[in-house]
């Protein structure tokens, strides 16, 4: 009796600590429901970029963005081509903008963010996250139309199980 009781409690004690966030990452859930889609081992003080093809003046943005130490997302970089529609044609208050090789640059953005929703480009966008010189776009495991959360938080090893490492 005594070795079942003890089986049957490190059973739920080894379930349950499938249920116990443990590590940090950078994580992409289906809409604002919270279901994991995927997950990046992105540290703190690593940088990670969202790049896209403008819709109206198809040219490529690139938005660089940090994590805090509350574990939001802020924006710190935005580079462009063109000051057609959605695109800034002046500095941004408190950042630095550069004109450097047909770019323009906003440099030290302070935009902090929860988290980042972000809708897939059916047709043009191609939103591909860059990060340690890898591109992975988001249409690889993410249907394009499809609305993204893109957060920064602890996962647990269930998660991690029914998730996609998106770097591999």
């Amino acid at each position: 009796m005594k070795k079942r009781l003890l089986f049957v409690l490190l059973v739920s004690i080894s379930i349950s600590l499938c249920f116990v966030p443990f590590k940090e990452a950078l994580v992409i859930e289906h809409e604002n429901s919270g279901r994991l889609i995927g997950y990046a081992w992105i540290g703190k003080s690593d940088r990670f970029k969202i790049q896209y093809t403008h819709s109206i003046h198809l040219s490529d943005v690139i938005e660089t963005y940090e994590i805090t130490n509350k574990n939001d997302v802020k924006q710190v970089e935005l580079q462009y081509e063109d000051f057609a529609i959605g695109m800034p044609s002046e500095g941004v208050e408190g950042a630095t903008f550069i004109e450097k090789d047909g770019r323009y640059y906003l440099k030290d953005m302070n935009l902090v963010f929860p988290f980042i929703d972000l809708r897939i480009g059916q047709v043009v966008a191609n939103h591909t996250l860059l990060y340690q010189n890898r591109k992975i776009p988001f249409s690889s495991f993410v249907q394009e139309g499809k609305w993204i959360r893109i957060d920064y938080k602890y996962v647990n090893l269930w998660d991690i199980i029914k998730g996609v490492n998106i770097l591999g």
